[in-house]
Protein backbone atom coordinates (compact mmCIF):
# COMPACT_ATOMS: atom_id res chain seq x y z
CA UNK A 1 0.00 0.00 0.00
CA UNK A 2 1.15 4.06 -0.44
CA UNK A 3 1.16 6.59 2.06
CA UNK A 4 -0.01 9.30 0.00
CA UNK A 5 -2.64 8.42 -2.82
CA UNK A 6 -2.14 9.63 -6.28
CA UNK A 7 -5.38 9.93 -7.76
CA UNK A 8 -5.98 10.80 -11.82
CA UNK A 9 -8.83 11.81 -13.36
CA UNK A 10 -11.17 10.28 -15.80
CA UNK A 11 -13.34 13.41 -17.11
CA UNK A 12 -12.67 17.13 -16.76
CA UNK A 13 -16.40 18.52 -16.37
CA UNK A 14 -18.79 19.34 -13.61
CA UNK A 15 -18.49 16.62 -11.83
CA UNK A 16 -14.70 16.66 -11.62
CA UNK A 17 -14.41 19.95 -10.57
CA UNK A 18 -16.84 19.32 -7.52
CA UNK A 19 -14.40 16.72 -6.22
CA UNK A 20 -11.31 19.20 -7.29
CA UNK A 21 -13.11 22.04 -4.93
CA UNK A 22 -13.48 19.26 -1.88
CA UNK A 23 -9.97 17.86 -2.36
CA UNK A 24 -8.76 20.97 0.11
CA UNK A 25 -10.42 18.67 2.71
CA UNK A 26 -8.93 15.45 2.10
CA UNK A 27 -5.57 14.07 3.28
CA UNK A 28 -3.01 11.73 2.26
CA UNK A 29 -3.85 12.40 -1.51
CA UNK A 30 -3.36 14.38 -4.24
CA UNK A 31 -4.51 14.85 -7.91
CA UNK A 32 -1.38 13.71 -10.30
CA UNK A 33 -3.68 13.62 -13.63
CA UNK A 34 -6.20 14.63 -15.55
CA UNK A 35 -7.18 13.00 -18.85
CA UNK A 36 -9.68 14.77 -21.45
CA UNK A 37 -9.80 14.28 -25.55
CA UNK A 38 -10.56 18.05 -24.62
CA UNK A 39 -7.15 19.08 -23.65
CA UNK A 40 -8.74 22.89 -22.71
CA UNK A 41 -10.80 21.31 -20.35
CA UNK A 42 -8.54 19.24 -18.66
CA UNK A 43 -5.67 22.07 -18.56
CA UNK A 44 -8.75 24.30 -16.90
CA UNK A 45 -9.09 22.38 -13.86
CA UNK A 46 -5.41 21.29 -13.68
CA UNK A 47 -4.95 25.04 -12.63
CA UNK A 48 -7.67 25.11 -10.47
CA UNK A 49 -6.41 22.36 -8.94
CA UNK A 50 -3.04 23.64 -8.67
CA UNK A 51 -4.29 26.84 -7.48
CA UNK A 52 -6.18 25.27 -4.67
CA UNK A 53 -2.72 23.31 -4.03
CA UNK A 54 -4.50 20.06 -3.94
CA UNK A 55 -1.79 18.81 -6.71
CA UNK A 56 -0.19 19.85 -10.24
CA UNK A 57 -1.88 16.89 -12.30
CA UNK A 58 -0.39 16.46 -15.52
CA UNK A 59 -2.89 16.61 -18.18
CA UNK A 60 -3.28 13.86 -20.75
CA UNK A 61 -5.31 13.58 -23.65
CA UNK A 62 -4.38 9.30 -24.38
CA UNK A 63 -6.21 7.78 -21.42
CA UNK A 64 -3.25 4.60 -22.22
CA UNK A 65 -0.62 6.87 -21.36
CA UNK A 66 -2.34 7.97 -17.69
CA UNK A 67 -3.09 4.82 -16.70
CA UNK A 68 0.10 3.36 -17.09
CA UNK A 69 2.01 6.52 -15.63
CA UNK A 70 3.92 5.50 -12.16
CA UNK A 71 2.51 9.01 -10.71
CA UNK A 72 -1.56 7.57 -11.09
CA UNK A 73 -2.41 5.04 -7.93
CA UNK A 74 -5.97 5.20 -8.40
CA UNK A 75 -8.39 7.11 -10.88
CA UNK A 76 -11.73 8.18 -10.18
CA UNK A 77 -14.30 7.92 -13.38
CA UNK A 78 -15.80 10.96 -14.06
CA UNK A 79 -16.40 10.87 -17.88
CA UNK A 80 -19.99 10.99 -18.98
CA UNK A 81 -21.81 7.80 -18.88
CA UNK A 82 -22.22 6.70 -22.42
CA UNK A 83 -18.50 6.07 -22.52
CA UNK A 84 -18.14 4.41 -18.79
CA UNK A 85 -17.75 0.86 -21.00
CA UNK A 86 -14.73 1.69 -22.93
CA UNK A 87 -12.72 3.31 -20.12
CA UNK A 88 -12.89 0.41 -18.12
CA UNK A 89 -12.05 -1.84 -20.70
CA UNK A 90 -8.73 0.16 -20.73
CA UNK A 91 -8.10 -0.19 -17.23
CA UNK A 92 -8.30 -3.64 -17.10
CA UNK A 93 -6.65 -4.15 -20.00
CA UNK A 94 -3.43 -2.12 -18.81
CA UNK A 95 -3.71 -4.02 -15.41
CA UNK A 96 -3.77 -7.31 -16.74
CA UNK A 97 -0.47 -6.45 -19.48
CA UNK A 98 1.36 -5.13 -16.71
CA UNK A 99 1.53 -1.90 -17.18
CA UNK A 100 -0.86 -0.31 -14.48
CA UNK A 101 -0.10 -0.50 -10.83
CA UNK A 102 -3.84 1.37 -10.20
CA UNK A 103 -4.97 0.06 -6.88
CA UNK A 104 -8.53 0.81 -6.76
CA UNK A 105 -11.08 2.77 -9.21
CA UNK A 106 -14.07 5.24 -8.11
CA UNK A 107 -17.07 5.48 -11.19
CA UNK A 108 -19.27 8.16 -10.72
CA UNK A 109 -22.74 7.70 -10.39
CA UNK A 110 -24.87 6.47 -12.53
CA UNK A 111 -22.70 3.34 -12.90
CA UNK A 112 -23.87 1.97 -16.26
CA UNK A 113 -27.04 3.00 -18.69
CA UNK A 114 -28.85 -0.37 -17.99
CA UNK A 115 -28.46 -3.42 -16.09
CA UNK A 116 -26.18 -5.47 -18.86
CA UNK A 117 -23.15 -2.72 -18.79
CA UNK A 118 -23.54 -2.50 -14.79
CA UNK A 119 -22.99 -6.25 -14.20
CA UNK A 120 -20.00 -6.15 -17.46
CA UNK A 121 -18.41 -3.48 -15.55
CA UNK A 122 -18.69 -4.94 -12.17
CA UNK A 123 -17.33 -7.99 -13.96
CA UNK A 124 -14.61 -6.79 -15.43
CA UNK A 125 -12.92 -4.84 -11.81
CA UNK A 126 -13.93 -7.90 -10.07
CA UNK A 127 -11.61 -9.98 -12.34
CA UNK A 128 -8.60 -8.04 -11.93
CA UNK A 129 -8.95 -7.55 -8.02
CA UNK A 130 -9.31 -3.67 -8.11
CA UNK A 131 -10.44 -2.01 -5.52
CA UNK A 132 -14.30 -0.15 -6.46
CA UNK A 133 -16.09 2.61 -5.05
CA UNK A 134 -19.29 3.82 -6.31
CA UNK A 135 -19.22 7.81 -5.80
CA UNK A 136 -22.66 8.52 -4.23
CA UNK A 137 -21.91 11.68 -2.97
CA UNK A 138 -25.64 12.26 -1.03
CA UNK A 139 -24.90 9.18 1.33
CA UNK A 140 -21.88 11.68 2.39
CA UNK A 141 -23.59 15.07 3.20
CA UNK A 142 -22.82 15.74 6.62
CA UNK A 143 -26.75 16.29 7.41
CA UNK A 144 -27.33 12.78 6.10
CA UNK A 145 -25.09 11.41 7.95
CA UNK A 146 -25.66 12.78 11.03
CA UNK A 147 -29.42 12.27 10.67
CA UNK A 148 -29.23 8.91 10.31
CA UNK A 149 -26.80 8.47 13.00
CA UNK A 150 -28.86 10.30 15.14
CA UNK A 151 -32.62 8.36 14.28
CA UNK A 152 -30.52 5.12 14.45
CA UNK A 153 -29.21 5.89 17.46
CA UNK A 154 -32.10 7.13 19.55
CA UNK A 155 -35.73 6.94 17.60
CA UNK A 156 -34.77 3.62 16.66
CA UNK A 157 -33.21 2.26 19.60
CA UNK A 158 -36.21 3.29 21.88
CA UNK A 159 -38.81 2.86 19.46
CA UNK A 160 -39.09 0.92 16.08
CA UNK A 161 -36.72 1.10 12.87
CA UNK A 162 -38.01 3.64 10.23
CA UNK A 163 -40.08 2.88 7.67
CA UNK A 164 -40.73 5.77 5.57
CA UNK A 165 -37.98 7.34 3.95
CA UNK A 166 -38.36 10.30 0.89
CA UNK A 167 -35.72 11.80 -1.37
CA UNK A 168 -35.89 14.62 -3.81
CA UNK A 169 -32.69 16.32 -6.23
CA UNK A 170 -34.85 19.01 -8.92
CA UNK A 171 -33.11 21.48 -10.55
CA UNK A 172 -34.13 23.44 -13.67
CA UNK A 173 -32.10 20.50 -16.02
CA UNK A 174 -28.70 19.72 -16.93
CA UNK A 175 -25.92 21.78 -18.36
CA UNK A 176 -24.20 19.73 -20.96
CA UNK A 177 -25.97 18.07 -24.35
CA UNK A 178 -25.16 14.64 -23.74
CA UNK A 179 -27.59 14.66 -20.85
CA UNK A 180 -31.01 15.63 -22.90
CA UNK A 181 -29.25 13.24 -25.39
CA UNK A 182 -31.25 10.04 -23.99
CA UNK A 183 -29.84 7.63 -26.61
CA UNK A 184 -26.49 8.89 -25.73
CA UNK A 185 -26.61 9.33 -21.76
CA UNK A 186 -29.55 6.02 -21.63
CA UNK A 187 -32.38 8.02 -20.22
CA UNK A 188 -33.75 11.11 -19.02
CA UNK A 189 -34.21 12.73 -14.98
CA UNK A 190 -34.48 9.10 -13.70
CA UNK A 191 -31.18 7.96 -14.96
CA UNK A 192 -29.13 11.40 -14.18
CA UNK A 193 -30.80 11.90 -10.57
CA UNK A 194 -32.73 9.30 -9.81
CA UNK A 195 -30.15 7.43 -8.75
CA UNK A 196 -29.06 9.68 -6.20
CA UNK A 197 -32.39 9.25 -4.10
CA UNK A 198 -32.88 5.84 -4.12
CA UNK A 199 -29.34 5.36 -2.90
CA UNK A 200 -29.95 8.03 -0.10
CA UNK A 201 -33.24 6.57 0.96
CA UNK A 202 -31.82 3.14 0.93
CA UNK A 203 -29.03 4.06 3.12
CA UNK A 204 -31.15 6.59 5.46
CA UNK A 205 -33.68 3.39 5.91
CA UNK A 206 -30.99 1.04 6.50
CA UNK A 207 -29.38 -0.30 9.74
CA UNK A 208 -25.89 1.12 10.52
CA UNK A 209 -25.18 -2.38 12.63
CA UNK A 210 -26.13 -4.26 9.47
CA UNK A 211 -25.37 -4.94 5.74
CA UNK A 212 -27.03 -2.42 3.58
CA UNK A 213 -27.99 -5.89 1.56
CA UNK A 214 -30.54 -6.69 4.34
CA UNK A 215 -32.73 -4.67 2.64
CA UNK A 216 -34.50 -6.45 0.23
CA UNK A 217 -36.17 -5.07 -2.66
CA UNK A 218 -39.62 -6.53 -3.31
CA UNK A 219 -41.43 -3.99 -5.84
CA UNK A 220 -41.08 -1.19 -7.65
CA UNK A 221 -43.64 1.73 -8.97
CA UNK A 222 -42.71 4.25 -11.37
CA UNK A 223 -44.22 7.30 -13.31
CA UNK A 224 -42.10 9.48 -16.21
CA UNK A 225 -42.97 12.38 -17.49
CA UNK A 226 -42.16 15.24 -19.78
CA UNK A 227 -43.93 18.20 -18.08
CA UNK A 228 -42.17 21.22 -19.13
CA UNK A 229 -39.12 20.43 -22.00
CA UNK A 230 -41.13 18.63 -24.56
CA UNK A 231 -43.80 21.36 -24.69
CA UNK A 232 -43.07 24.99 -26.60
CA UNK A 233 -41.82 27.35 -26.24
CA UNK A 234 -38.85 25.24 -24.50
CA UNK A 235 -38.46 22.47 -27.26
CA UNK A 236 -36.94 25.76 -28.69
CA UNK A 237 -35.23 26.85 -25.88
CA UNK A 238 -33.44 23.43 -25.85
CA UNK A 239 -32.58 23.37 -29.77
CA UNK A 240 -31.62 26.65 -29.34
CA UNK A 241 -29.65 26.13 -26.35
CA UNK A 242 -27.53 23.17 -27.75
CA UNK A 243 -27.42 24.72 -31.68
CA UNK A 244 -29.60 21.62 -32.64
CA UNK A 245 -28.27 18.36 -31.08
CA UNK A 246 -31.47 18.32 -28.63
CA UNK A 247 -34.82 18.20 -30.49
CA UNK A 248 -37.66 17.55 -27.63
CA UNK A 249 -40.30 17.86 -31.03
CA UNK A 250 -38.38 14.69 -31.96
CA UNK A 251 -37.10 12.54 -29.59
CA UNK A 252 -37.65 13.54 -25.44
CA UNK A 253 -37.01 12.36 -22.72
CA UNK A 254 -38.56 12.71 -19.34
CA UNK A 255 -37.84 15.58 -16.85
CA UNK A 256 -40.12 14.00 -13.90
CA UNK A 257 -39.61 10.70 -12.30
CA UNK A 258 -41.88 9.62 -9.13
CA UNK A 259 -40.86 6.06 -7.96
CA UNK A 260 -41.93 4.01 -4.68
CA UNK A 261 -39.91 1.13 -3.76
CA UNK A 262 -40.81 -1.42 -1.19
CA UNK A 263 -38.34 -3.01 0.53
CA UNK A 264 -38.20 -6.07 2.86
CA UNK A 265 -36.39 -5.23 6.31
CA UNK A 266 -34.02 -7.36 7.94
CA UNK A 267 -36.66 -7.99 11.08
CA UNK A 268 -39.52 -8.92 7.98
CA UNK A 269 -41.28 -5.98 8.09
CA UNK A 270 -42.09 -4.02 4.72
CA UNK A 271 -41.02 -0.18 4.75
CA UNK A 272 -40.89 2.53 1.69
CA UNK A 273 -38.69 4.31 -0.35
CA UNK A 274 -40.65 7.48 -1.97
CA UNK A 275 -38.37 9.25 -4.36
CA UNK A 276 -38.68 11.73 -6.83
CA UNK A 277 -36.20 13.83 -9.08
CA UNK A 278 -37.00 16.87 -12.05
CA UNK A 279 -35.42 18.58 -14.79
CA UNK A 280 -38.84 21.38 -14.78
CA UNK A 281 -38.21 22.71 -11.23
CA UNK A 282 -38.95 26.14 -10.76
CA UNK A 283 -36.72 27.64 -7.46
CA UNK A 284 -34.09 29.65 -6.77
CA UNK A 285 -31.96 26.77 -7.08
CA UNK A 286 -30.78 22.75 -7.36
CA UNK A 287 -33.01 21.44 -3.84
CA UNK A 288 -31.98 18.30 -1.89
CA UNK A 289 -34.78 17.30 0.16
CA UNK A 290 -34.48 14.47 2.60
CA UNK A 291 -37.50 13.02 4.83
CA UNK A 292 -37.75 9.96 7.42
CA UNK A 293 -40.46 8.67 9.35
CA UNK A 294 -40.64 6.80 12.06
CA UNK A 295 -43.32 5.57 15.12
CA UNK A 296 -42.48 8.19 17.36
CA UNK A 297 -39.53 10.56 15.22
CA UNK A 298 -38.76 12.13 12.22
CA UNK A 299 -35.89 14.11 10.43
CA UNK A 300 -35.95 16.95 7.71
CA UNK A 301 -33.06 17.99 5.33
CA UNK A 302 -33.72 21.00 2.94
CA UNK A 303 -30.56 22.54 1.17
CA UNK A 304 -32.91 25.33 -0.01
CA UNK A 305 -33.23 26.19 3.62
CA UNK A 306 -29.29 27.28 4.53
CA UNK A 307 -27.90 29.51 7.00
CA UNK A 308 -27.22 31.99 4.71
CA UNK A 309 -29.57 33.64 2.14
CA UNK A 310 -28.43 37.07 0.28
CA UNK A 311 -31.02 39.57 -1.21
CA UNK A 312 -30.75 41.94 -4.07
CA UNK A 313 -33.22 44.46 -5.18
CA UNK A 314 -34.01 44.77 -9.10
CA UNK A 315 -31.33 47.95 -9.00
CA UNK A 316 -28.61 45.30 -8.72
CA UNK A 317 -27.56 44.05 -12.15
CA UNK A 318 -25.73 40.79 -11.37
CA UNK A 319 -24.77 38.63 -14.43
CA UNK A 320 -25.74 35.17 -15.05
CA UNK A 321 -23.93 33.35 -12.31
CA UNK A 322 -23.97 30.28 -9.85
CA UNK A 323 -21.63 31.50 -7.45
CA UNK A 324 -24.37 31.49 -4.55
CA UNK A 325 -25.86 27.91 -4.93
CA UNK A 326 -25.45 25.14 -8.07
CA UNK A 327 -28.09 25.55 -10.82
CA UNK A 328 -29.32 29.12 -9.79
CA UNK A 329 -31.45 30.77 -12.27
CA UNK A 330 -31.58 33.84 -10.41
CA UNK A 331 -29.71 37.09 -9.20
CA UNK A 332 -32.23 39.61 -7.63
CA UNK A 333 -34.31 38.62 -4.75
CA UNK A 334 -33.95 36.52 -1.86
CA UNK A 335 -31.13 33.98 -3.15
CA UNK A 336 -30.30 30.89 -0.59
CA UNK A 337 -26.56 30.67 -0.18
CA UNK A 338 -24.45 27.45 0.21
CA UNK A 339 -21.20 28.54 0.96
CA UNK A 340 -18.82 25.27 0.13
CA UNK A 341 -20.99 23.05 -2.11
CA UNK A 342 -18.25 20.49 -2.40
CA UNK A 343 -18.52 20.08 1.77
CA UNK A 344 -22.84 20.52 1.81
CA UNK A 345 -23.52 17.85 -1.28
CA UNK A 346 -20.78 15.56 0.60
CA UNK A 347 -17.79 15.33 -2.44
CA UNK A 348 -15.68 16.40 0.26
CA UNK A 349 -16.08 13.68 3.07
CA UNK A 350 -17.06 10.75 -0.30
CA UNK A 351 -13.20 11.56 -1.18
CA UNK A 352 -11.84 11.30 1.74
CA UNK A 353 -13.26 8.16 2.68
CA UNK A 354 -12.44 6.61 -0.99
CA UNK A 355 -8.82 7.66 -0.39
CA UNK A 356 -8.89 6.40 3.41
CA UNK A 357 -9.81 2.55 2.14
CA UNK A 358 -7.23 2.26 -1.14
CA UNK A 359 -4.32 3.48 1.03
CA UNK A 360 -5.45 0.78 3.89
CA UNK A 361 -6.37 -1.88 1.50
CA UNK A 362 -10.08 -1.66 2.38
CA UNK A 363 -13.06 -2.26 0.35
CA UNK A 364 -15.21 0.58 0.33
CA UNK A 365 -18.93 0.76 2.10
CA UNK A 366 -19.86 2.16 -1.69
CA UNK A 367 -18.78 -0.29 -3.68
CA UNK A 368 -19.76 -1.45 -7.58
CA UNK A 369 -21.92 -3.65 -6.73
CA UNK A 370 -24.57 -1.11 -4.85
CA UNK A 371 -23.95 0.99 -8.27
CA UNK A 372 -25.00 -2.32 -9.85
CA UNK A 373 -28.38 -2.44 -7.65
CA UNK A 374 -29.61 1.23 -7.80
CA UNK A 375 -29.31 0.43 -11.97
CA UNK A 376 -31.13 -2.23 -11.46
CA UNK A 377 -33.89 -0.49 -9.20
CA UNK A 378 -33.54 2.05 -11.79
CA UNK A 379 -34.03 -0.38 -15.02
CA UNK A 380 -37.50 -2.21 -12.85
CA UNK A 381 -38.66 1.57 -12.54
CA UNK A 382 -38.60 2.82 -16.20
CA UNK A 383 -40.33 -1.13 -16.70
CA UNK A 384 -42.69 -0.18 -14.35
CA UNK A 385 -43.74 2.97 -16.46
CA UNK A 386 -43.53 1.88 -19.21
CA UNK A 387 -46.23 -0.67 -18.05
CA UNK A 388 -48.24 1.48 -16.03
CA UNK A 389 -48.28 -0.70 -12.97
CA UNK A 390 -46.61 -1.65 -9.82
CA UNK A 391 -43.58 -4.63 -10.84
CA UNK A 392 -41.85 -7.53 -9.04
CA UNK A 393 -38.08 -6.37 -8.76
CA UNK A 394 -36.40 -9.47 -10.24
CA UNK A 395 -32.86 -8.60 -11.44
CA UNK A 396 -33.18 -11.76 -13.89
CA UNK A 397 -36.01 -10.19 -16.35
CA UNK A 398 -34.03 -6.93 -16.28
CA UNK A 399 -31.34 -7.77 -18.01
CA UNK A 400 -31.46 -7.10 -22.02
CA UNK A 401 -34.10 -4.58 -21.09
CA UNK A 402 -33.45 -0.84 -22.74
CA UNK A 403 -36.15 1.67 -21.86
CA UNK A 404 -37.71 2.80 -24.67
CA UNK A 405 -36.56 6.56 -24.06
CA UNK A 406 -33.00 5.26 -24.34
CA UNK A 407 -34.43 4.07 -28.00
CA UNK A 408 -36.15 6.84 -29.11
CA UNK A 409 -39.31 5.65 -28.80
CA UNK A 410 -41.23 7.44 -25.45
CA UNK A 411 -43.68 9.30 -26.31
CA UNK A 412 -44.75 11.39 -23.66
CA UNK A 413 -48.32 11.67 -22.28
CA UNK A 414 -49.32 14.29 -19.25
CA UNK A 415 -50.07 12.43 -15.91
CA UNK A 416 -53.84 12.96 -16.59
CA UNK A 417 -53.18 10.47 -19.77
CA UNK A 418 -50.75 8.13 -17.82
CA UNK A 419 -52.29 4.42 -17.59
Amino acid sequence: MVDKLRVGFIGSGFATRFHILGWVGVRNAEITAIYNIRERSARELASLAENLGVGKPKVYTDIFEMLSSKSVDAVWIANPNFARLDVVKSIVEEVKQGRSDLIGVCCEKPLARNVDEAEALVKMIEEVGLLHGYLENQVFMPSVVKGRDILWRYGARYTKRPYLARAAEEHGGPHSSWFWNARLSGGGVMLDMMCHSLEAARFLLSNPEDSKSSLKPKTVYAEIASLKWAQEPYVSTLRDRFRGEVDYSKEPAEDYALAIVTYEAEDGSLIVSETRTSWSFTGPALRLSFEVLGPEYSMTINTLQPELFMFFSRNVKIPPTEEFVEKQVAEQGLIPTIPNEAFTYGYMDEDRYMVDCFINGRRPREDWTDGLLIVQLMMACYMSAEQGKKVKFNPEVLRGFIPAVAKGLWKPKTLAEAP
